[in-house]
C-alpha cells in the first residue's frame, strides 16, 4: 500500500518518466506502473526518429535559417485551425506555451542533460497552401543526436538512479483498468498484476492476469499514450466529412497503445475533447521485420516523387511528399481507398528516402559518424537499401508498362492503366526538361534545393524520371499508418484533468497523448512535425512541477 500522499504515475513512456523525474526532483515519493516489462521502459519514444520542434536555435542560425517565435506561432495557428467555440480554449493556451518553450527553455534544459543533436536541421511539413495556411515556413525538424533513444536517456538514467537509491517505486507488469474516487476526488488506481513475460521490447506480451491489485494515492497521473493499436477504435473516431479509414492499416505503435488509460479516466469523470482529431500518415510500408502486430514504418520522402491514388491519378495540388500528410491521408481516405503510390526512380531513391524510427537509422541512434557521412554518397542508406531490395512494396522496372503490370499484380486489380502512367511521367519530364515549368510540384522541387541542407542531402537534382541513367524505375505501395491521437484527456494549464463540466476533477492528472499533448488538443487539426516528443517533454515537465508544487 502506497501512503496516501504518495504520486502514483500510470505509464513509463517519455512523459510519464519526465513528470517522474520533476516530482522526485521536488522530493515527491512516487510510484510509476507501467504494464510492459521492463524492457520497454521508454514507450514509443524509444522507436521515433528523436525529431524536434525548435525554434531560432543554433542550428538554424548556422544555416541562415532566420526564425522566431512569433513565425513559429502563426505557422502553427495556421495549421491547427482551432476552432473559435471555446473548446480549444486550453489547447491553444498549450500551443501558445509549447512554442515559446520550443523557442526558449527546451533546446538548453535538454543540452545540460547531455542531449545533442544533428546540425543539419530538416525540413517537414512544407504545407504549399497560402501564408497563412498549414505548414512550416522554415526548417525546423531537429534529429537527436541518438535518435528516441537519446532523448530517453537522461530521464531514464534519472529513474533508474532513484530507483537504486530506493526514492521511487517501479512496478512493471501493472496495468491500470480503473481509477479510484472518493467524494468526487480521484484518491489511487485499481488494476491487474499481469503473469512475467520476458518478450523484447514492444514485442506483444501475455495478457494473463496474476492477481488484482489497488493502490491509495494523493494524486494520480496519466501518461498512457493514445490509441495508435486499436484499429477499431481508430475507425470509429475518424471524422465522418474525411470518408473511412481502410480494414487494412498498418501499426506505427506497439500492441499496447490501446486507448486504455484514457478510457479509464473518461468513466472516473473525466473529459475527453477532440477524439475525432488524428495524425495518421499516408506513406507507410510494411516492415519486412516486425516487432509488433502490423508493424509499419512510415517513409520520410523527399519532394520529388510522383505520388498517384490507387488509380494512378496525381495527388491534387499541394499533396505533394512532405508537404501535408494529412492533408494527402484526408484526400485518400475520402475516397475509400487502403493504398497510393510513390513513383520514383533510383537516384530519387538514393537522394529523398529515408525513413522514420530509431531502428531505421542505425547511424543517428548509434552515434556513429562513419556511419552518418555515407548519406553524402551516392545511393540509398543502409535500411532503405534493404527495404528496397527485401519488400514486396517496391517494385522495380524498366518502362511504365511494366511497372504497371507489376503494381496491378501486387493489388490484384488492374487499377493502374499502362499507357495513362506513361503519359503522367512524360508530362511530369516535360516539365523538367524545360529549366523552369508550370508543374507546382517541379516548381517546389526546384526551390526546395535553395536549401543548402536540402541540396546536398535531401533532394535530388531535377531530371527525367525516363532517363535511363536515373533508372530503373520504381513504385512504392503506400499504407496508412496509424500514429498519434490529437484529442485527449480535456486539461488545464498545469495539467490537471477536467469534467465535462470544465471544473478540475481532483487527484488526477494528465500528461502527453494521453492530454493531447496537454489541453486536450495542442495541435487543433494539423501538427507541424517535431512537437509529439517535444509535447511530451512540455507536458511531463510542466504538469510534473505544476503537481509538486500542490504536494510540499
Amino acid at each position: 500500500m502506497t501512503h496516501s500522499h504518495d504520486v502514483v504515475v500510470v505509464g513509463a513512456g517519455l512523459a510519464g518518466l519526465v513528470a517522474t523525474a520533476e516530482l522526485l526532483a521536488a522530493g515527491c515519493r512516487v510510484v510509476l506502473l507501467d504494464a510492459e516489462n521492463a524492457a520497454s521502459l521508454g514507450g514509443q519514444a524509444f522507436w521515433s526518429f528523436g525529431g524536434l520542434f525548435l525554434v531560432d536555435s543554433p542550428e538554424q542560425r548556422r544555416l541562415g535559417i532566420k526564425d522566431s517565435a512569433e513565425l513559429a506561432l502563426a505557422d502553427w495557428l495556421g495549421s491547427a485551425d482551432f476552432a473559435d467555440d471555446g473548446s480549444d480554449r486550453w489547447g491553444r493556451a498549450w500551443a501558445e506555451g509549447f512554442v515559446d518553450f520550443a523557442a526558449g527553455d527546451l533546446r538548453p534544459w535538454l543540452h545540460a542533460q547531455g542531449v545533442r543533436w544533428f546540425p543539419l536541421v530538416q525540413w517537414a511539413e512544407r504545407g504549399g497552401y497560402t501564408a497563412g495556411g498549414h505548414g512550416n515556413t522554415v526548417p525546423r525538424f531537429h534529429v537527436t543526436w541518438g535518435t528516441g533513444p537519446g532523448i530517453l536517456e537522461p530521464f531514464v538514467r534519472t529513474l533508474l538512479d532513484a530507483r537504486k537509491d530506493g526514492r521511487v517505486d517501479v512496478r512493471f507488469r501493472h496495468r491500470v483498468t480503473s481509477f479510484v474516487t472518493t467524494d468526487g476526488r480521484v484518491t489511487g488506481v485499481r488494476g491487474d498484476v499481469l503473469v512475467d513475460d520476458g518478450v523484447a521490447r514492444a514485442v506483444p506480451s501475455s495478457r494473463e492476469v496474476a492477481r488484482p491489485f489497488e493502490l491509495e494515492a494523493a494524486a494520480v497521473v496519466v501518461a498512457t499514450g493514445g490509441i495508435g493499436a486499436n484499429h477499431g477504435l481508430v475507425r470509429a473516431t475518424w471524422p465522418e466529412h474525411a470518408g473511412r479509414l481502410p480494414e487494412r492499416m498498418l501499426s506505427g505503435v506497439p500492441d499496447h497503445v490501446d486507448g486504455s488509460g484514457v478510457a479509464a479516466a473518461r468513466d472516473a469523470g473525466g473529459a475527453v475533447v477532440h477524439p475525432d482529431r488524428a495524425w495518421h500518415y499516408p506513406e507507410g510500408i510494411t516492415n519486412h521485420s516486425p516487432v509488433w502486430s502490423r508493424h509499419g514504418i512510415r517513409i520520410l520522402p523527399g519532394p520529388s516523387s510522383l505520388w498517384l491514388d490507387a488509380d494512378g491519378n496525381r495527388l491534387p495540388v499541394p499533396l505533394f511528399p512532405g508537404f501535408d500528410s494529412l492533408g494527402a491521408l484526408q484526400h485518400l481516405t475520402s475516397r475509400g481507398d487502403d493504398h497510393s503510390w510513390f513513383v520514383l526512380d533510383k537516384t530519387i531513391l538514393g537522394s529523398e528516402f529515408a525513413l522514420s524510427g530509431s531502428e531505421q537509422n542505425p547511424d543517428l541512434t548509434g552515434k556513429s559518424v562513419p556511419q552518418l557521412l555515407q548519406r553524402v554518397l551516392p545511393g540509398a542508406v543502409g535500411p532503405v537499401e534493404t527495404f528496397a531490395h527485401e519488400s514486396e512494396e517496391f517494385l522495380w522496372a524498366d518502362t511504365p508498362a511494366e511497372l504497371a503490370r507489376r503494381m496491378n499484380a501486387l493489388t490484384g486489380t488492374d487499377r493502374i492503366d499502362a499507357e495513362q502512367l506513361e503519359q503522367t511521367i512524360v508530362d511530369r519530364d516535360r516539365q523538367v526538361e524545360s529549366g523552369l515549368g508550370k508543374d507546382l510540384q517541379v516548381v517546389a522541387t526546384a526551390m526546395a534545393r535553395r536549401y543548402v541542407v536540402d541540396k546536398v542531402i535531401r533532394v535530388a537534382k531535377p531530371h527525367r524520371l525516363l532517363d535511363p541513367a536515373h533508372g530503373p524505375l520504381l513504385a512504392v505501395r503506400l499504407s496508412v499508418l496509424t500514429r498519434k491521437t490529437l484529442g485527449g484527456l480535456h486539461t488545464d494549464l498545469e495539467g490537471r484533468v477536467l469534467r465535462p463540466d470544465g471544473e478540475v476533477l481532483p487527484g488526477l492528472w494528465a500528461v502527453g497523448e494521453a492530454s493531447g499533448f496537454g489541453g486536450g488538443g495542442v495541435h487543433g487539426h494539423r501538427a507541424l512535425e517535431g512537437t509529439f516528443l517535444g509535447g511530451c517533454l512540455f507536458t511531463g515537465r510542466t504538469t510534473g512541477r505544476a503537481l509538486a508544487s500542490t504536494l510540499d
